[in-house]
Order: structure tokens, then sequence, then C-alpha cells
């Protein structure tokens, strides 16, 4: 009975969504929205590929969501709430058990064909069960999928194993960007190193390293927008560069974050002319351990190097440098799946009592046959905000115990490849970032074979609890098994959390109907986005 009444309240709440997901959300500032004009951005860092469904980085996301469309979204004026995009309607099986979506009419991608059901279809496929060669970086969210079916051009439906507390969350992810199913059957990699898509903007232009350009798409299926001429990125990892760019009007807008102290004196310059929208950010930073790696296979050894690191003072010394505040463990703090404050203060790392970390940290390297030590190599991506900062503060804290850490910046394709797809590393700073704070997403990388599990640790308990919290329907029994997740990972210290991310978003007053989410991912499309005479 229990399961019966989830059961229709997540469908009662999904009629209700739907009810809303037709309506493209109206304009909030009372001015009438202009045409025209180009909107300017910096970003921290090149994309690795231009493939949404292969990456897992903000360098590829806010450069190609223009270009795409989605089944369904998060509200762009209204976050986390999910409306249609491609879907103008769907529904949920009484049981649970069976997903069906309506597609818009008329929808056409950028080289003239028409976006079917087919395509959606394709799409969904290539996540959920990839062909041998390519990487779906998500595909652990989408577990509960047994198939995908377009019994017509314009209908969709997913059929589930089990039911999923969070599969409607999970579908209306900015990464799934739908492709046209030719080219999938052709080259399933195709969209690593190419673009075709049927969002509000089209294609126009990529030099590598230096800038990023889109141009308005006049038969995009939304009436009216989107009301930009076009886009451009400016490309560079240096902090000091981008904010510079803002300050000179060279650049209208940096979509991820900038540190308080740059954010301070743009102020301090332009005053009126720029606006600030800061957030608390869905995005937890700290450092991939190497488990098959000596000595880091050794849980003692782990565990010393999360009791040495401060985050207290981290967070005080960081906020204001790098954008990082919040001390908490795999969920974001203040969320209903968080562990408690008390419960956290009890796990390795999240004692107060530094001197006490730190003894126990010496005794536990003592223990493992490193009385005096040892060296070792931490790779990072070279984006200074705030991975750069991050890590000499990490630096700092081990040599107390007698680590010391060599540090090596990568390029962001280069620190993807040595994380993510060798494990050619020792440790290296990563970070959780995801558009919605889902249990699916943030806990996944924690599964044994996932290729967010940068770690390549394996462990069945969390393999098991993984799979019961996405089947929980009931959220206290979900809860339970999260917090069980967090308290293993964390007792064996198979990852080293640092600190939850704070989101500052500078743009000249002139960039209108931008409402900054609590990520660097959701709300990229533009569509809505107007610029202001000077």
């Amino acid at each position: 009975m229990q399961r019966h009444r989830a059961l229709l309240t997540i469908s009662a709440l999904v009629v209700l969504i739907a009810s809303l997901a037709v309506t493209i959300p109206a304009v909030r500032a009372a001015e009438t929205p202009r045409r025209g004009g180009v909107l300017l951005a910096a970003i921290g860092a090149d994309a690795p590929s231009l493939d949404p469904h292969q990456e897992q980085t903000f360098a590829t996301i806010e450069l190609v969501a223009p270009l795409y469309s989605t089944l369904l979204q998060i509200d762009p004026l209204q976050y986390p709430k999910i409306i249609g995009d491609v879907a103008t309607e769907w529904k949920i099986a009484p049981d649970g058990l069976a997903y069906t979506f309506k597609l818009h009419q008329g929808i056409r991608f950028h080289d003239g064909a028409p976006l079917t059901a087919a395509d959606v279809k394709a799409t969904y496929d290539k996540i959920v069960f990839p062909p041998e060669g390519v990487r779906s970086i998500r595909k652990n969210a989408y577990t509960a999928i047994g198939s995908i079916e377009a019994p017509d051009p314009s209908t969709v439906v997913f059929k589930l194993k089990f039911p999923s507390a969070s599969l409607l969350a999970n579908l209306a992810s900015p990464w799934n960007v739908i492709y046209p199913k030719k080219y999938l059957d052709k080259d399933p990699n195709y969209f690593k190193t190419n673009i075709v898509g049927s969002g509000p903007f089209k294609f126009k232009n990529y030099t590598r390293g230096s800038s990023f350009e889109g141009e308005r798409n006049p038969d995009y299926f939304v009436k009216d927008r989107p009301y930009l001429d076009g886009y451009k990125f400016f490309i560079s990892p240096e902090t000091s560069v981008r904010a510079a760019a803002l300050r000179s009007g060279r650049a209208f807008i940096e979509f991820r974050t900038m540190p308080g102290a740059e954010v301070d004196a743009i102020r301090k310059q332009l005053g009126s002319k720029i606006v600030v929208q800061e957030t608390p950010g869905t995005g937890l930073f700290g450092i991939a351990i190497n488990n098959t790696v000596k000595p880091f296979t050794d849980v003692r050894v782990r565990k010393a190097l999360t009791l040495a690191f401060d985050r207290y003072t981290a967070s005080r010394v960081l906020y204001p440098l790098a954008s990082l505040r919040d001390v908490g463990g795999l969920m974001r703090p203040g969320t209903e799946w968080a562990t408690s404050e008390a419960e956290l203060q009890r796990l390795p790392g999240f004692g107060r009592d530094m001197e006490k970390n730190r003894a126990e940290a010496r005794r536990l390297l003592a223990e493992a046959g490193y009385p005096n030590g040892f060296k070792l190599i931490l790779k990072n991506r070279n984006v200074k905000v705030p991975y750069q900062d991050f890590a000499v503060f990490a630096i700092q804290e081990w040599r107390k115990i007698g680590v010391e850490a060599e540090h090596r910046p990568l390029e962001t394709a280069a620190w993807f490849a040595d994380g993510r797809d060798t494990g050619s590393f020792e440790l290296i700073i990563s970070g959780t970032f995801n558009y919605i704070d889902d249990p699916d997403l943030f806990l996944q990388r924690y599964t044994t074979g996932d290729p967010s599990n940068w770690g390549r640790f394996s462990d069945p308990r969390i393999d098991d609890l993984f799979s019961r919290q996405t089947r929980a329907l009931d959220p206290s029994e979900r809860k339970r098994h999260i917090n069980e997740i967090e308290k293993i990972v964390l007792d064996n210290a198979y990852y080293v959390p640092g600190l939850w991310w704070r989101r500052a978003v500078v743009h000249w007053a002139k960039v209108k109907n931008y409402v900054a989410p609590p990520n660097h991912f959701s709300n990229q499309k533009l569509q809505d986005v107007w610029l202001a005479e000077d």
C-alpha cells in the first residue's frame, strides 16, 4: 500500500508538471525583450570533445547547449522545476513501469531533417545502452530502463524494469541532447567533433583554444525565440584574463563563477553596470585517489590524507579565492539527502580537532610503514579557480603530516584522459558537479566500473546500496541507503571530499532574463536571454 501511494504521488506530480510544461517560460522583467545582438561570454577551459553524452565539463556543455534540444529540461527561470522541451506532455503508468512522451510536431534539425521519436530513441539508446567503444558517463542513472520504444513518429515510451524515484529528473538532463539517428547509425562517436542539433542557435565557428560561436536558428520550433542574433565564447584558463574581459566589456558574462576578490574589484569599477547572482552550487570539490596504486591500496594511507585536510580552515581561506565554502559529505549540505553535521563530524576528516586528526594521520602512516611520510604526485587541471587554489591548500595540509606532493597541472583534455580514461595518476583533483541535487547522479561515481569512478575502487556494499536507493520510493528509506553509502566511502577514504562550491555569476546589467541556477550546466540554452541597449 505504501509503495502504491508513492507511485500515485509521483504520477500526480508528473501530471501537474506536465500541465505546466507546454508553456514557454515568460520573461520575468517588465521590459519588452529586445531582439538582436551577440552575447559575448568568457569561459575558463576548452572542450575535450563536443559530445555532451561523453563529457562532464562546463567546457563542453556551455559551448554546445544552445545548439541542441533535449526531451525535458529544468525550467530556465524556476530551478528545479521540470518542463518540456521536445516533449509537450507525458504520463507515467500507474505501476511506475512505463513513461510515455508526446513530442512537438514540426521540429527540424539544422540540416533540415525532421526530428522524430526515432531520433529520441536512438539518442537514449546511445546513453542507456552504449555500443562498444562509446563512453556513456551517465548510463548508471538509467539502470531502471529496460527498453525504449518509438511506436510512432511523435511518441517515445521508456519501459522500466522497476519503478525509479529519479527517472523523470534524470530525463531532464541538459547533457542528453538529441542527435539525428542517421548520423549515430553511421558513427556513434560522430558528435565528438561534429554538431547537428535542433536548438535555438546553429553552429557558426570554432577556433580551438580561442573562441566558439553560434548564430540564431530562424527555424527554431519555439515561436519568436531566440532573441539574440548569436553568441560567442572567448576561451581562457586565466581568471585574470576573463575578469579583465568582463571589466572592459569584451565579455558580458561568465556563466561558471568568479572568485570573491575579482567580484569585488569588478563591482568597484563598474558599479550599477554589472549584476552579481550568487547561489549555492550543486558541486563537491575533492581529490580522487587511485585505489589500485601503492601505497594507496592501503586504507590507512588514504585515511591519513583525508584526516590531514582541515576543511573548516579551507572554507575560510578558499571561499574568497576559489568560491569553495560549504563543508559537507557526498550530498549537498542542507538538502534533504545530506548527512547531518553531527553525524558527519564522527567520520574521518570531519572532526574539528585538527591536532587530534593530524596525530591520528601520523599514527596511521607509521603503522602502514611510512613513519617519515612519503612523496606523491598530485595531478590537476590547469584552471586556477578552483582547481589550482584548492591543490595548493591540500599540499600545505599534507606537508604537516610529512607527505610531500608535487603539483602537476594539465590541460583539460589531458586531465580528463589521465583521470577518467587511463587512470595514470596517484592523486588527482576532481569534483562531482551535477545539474540537480539527485542521489543517482551524485552517488553513481562510487559504484564499480562507473566511468566517473576515477579512484577505480570496488565495494559490493556500495553497489548494492546504490541499487536499493534508486529503487526506494519511500524518501526515508532512500535516505538511509544514501547515508550508508556515504559512511562506507568516507570510512574507507575511497575519495577525499573537500568543499562544496558557491556560484557567483557576474554579468553586465544589459544581459536580461538570465537566472543563475545552482550549477553551470542547466539554463545554458540562452533561448530566452536578450540584450538591452547600452
